[in-house]
């Protein structure tokens, strides 16, 4: 697939350097970057909230039917 991406003039001459330096393309190193990204986003574990709950019985009868003033 093809598409348009601006890429600053600094970066992309030091990625044309580096292209060169490996006998690859630009957009290879384009892909390789990309895949590394993608890659590292799936290793990352996702966040877990840890169960805080303090056990207990629940809200106390006195304030079922309060409101927050109340409460």
């Amino acid at each position: 697939m093809k598409t348009t991406v601006e890429i600053a003039d600094d970066l992309l001459a030091a990625a044309q350097r580096v292209a060169d330096s490996r006998g690859v393309t630009v957009q290879a190193l384009v892909e390789e970057g990309l895949r590394q990204v993608v890659e590292a986003a799936r290793e990352r574990p996702r966040f877990h909230l840890r169960d805080a709950s303090f056990g207990g019985s629940g809200i106390d009868p006195a304030f079922e039917d309060g409101n927050w003033e109340r409460i």
